[in-house]
């Protein structure tokens, strides 16, 4: 090991060293911390373009810091020579890709997701049958929580080769979906209408945004969906139960019966 020079690289680090290396950890640690609790809090007080850019800095400059902080601590700690920044920097890029060489995939797959932004913290993504609100993105994966209140982590890795679908795209609209299936023996217009009415009934609709209602025609069923938009995307389930309730108010009053979603199979 001493022909590569690694006695000589490290024979710099004293107590002082360490002392102030720590420190501009410390202070590092502190900053991304603020980072990662400030600017969401100001981003949710924004619409449009620059609350997605606010969130979308929040990883960014996360990054930033650790690389900051890596370039600040590596001369602490190390005589900044070129033969010794060779040695450290070589050691420990052979050492990572070996050993982390999935991580260093997901990292990579991190920077890209920067740059492309296909989810922000406040998205509301579906990722291989996984529904819910981007909280957190880090260097290797994001954090997702569901609807049952549930931490799911995503490695950025999944980029590559998963569908991923984003419901509101770094705003605040959020569209929603409630369906219902009735008898067919019913006027059909009359309860497009009557649907309509009730969607606007609901304190929870956004009501600038359009509110549609589409029909279908199934083998046992007309088919209902009743699309609008909530004031916020996170109130999304108790808006679409609101939506199906009134729906069904609407159908008990005009004497039109609600039936079961049926399967076919093939024969």
């Amino acid at each position: 090991m001493d022909g590569f020079g690694f006695k000589d690289t490290f024979s710099s680090i004293t107590t002082d060293a360490l002392l102030e290396a720590l420190v501009v950890v410390v202070v590092a640690w502190l900053l991304i911390m603020l980072v990662q609790k400030l600017i969401p809090a100001f981003a949710s007080k924004l619409s449009g373009k620059i609350r997605r850019y606010l969130l979308a800095s929040v990883p960014l400059l996360r990054l930033l810091i650790i690389v900051l902080t890596i370039v600040t601590v590596v001369p602490i700690l190390v005589e900044p020579s070129f033969e010794n920044m060779v040695a450290v920097f070589g050691a420990l890029g052979l050492a990572l890709g070996f050993a982390f060489k999935d991580y260093a995939n997901s990292l990579i797959a991190g920077i890209v997701t920067l740059y492309e932004m296909p989810y922000r913290p406040g998205d509301w993504i579906e990722v291989n049958g996984q529904y819910g609100e981007v909280r957190s993105i880090g260097t290797r994966a994001a954090e997702m929580v569901t609807l049952d209140d549930t931490v799911v982590v995503i490695p950025h890795s999944l980029l590559w080769t998963t569908l991923l679908a984003n419901g509101n795209d770094g705003t605040d609209n959020l569209m929603c979906v409630a369906e219902l299936f009735l008898d067919p023996n019913h006027d059909v217009a009359r309860m497009q209408n009557l649907f309509r009415d009730a969607v606007f009934t609901c304190p929870l609709t956004k009501t600038y945004q359009p509110v549609i209602v589409t029909v279908s025609a199934t083998d046992d069923a007309m088919r209902y969906r009743l699309k609008a938009y909530p004031l916020e995307p996170k109130e999304q389930s108790c808006f679409i139960s609101d939506l199906t309730a009134r729906a069904a108010a609407v159908c008990a009053n005009e004497g039109v019966r609600m039936v079961s979603k049926r399967v076919t199979k093939p024969v």
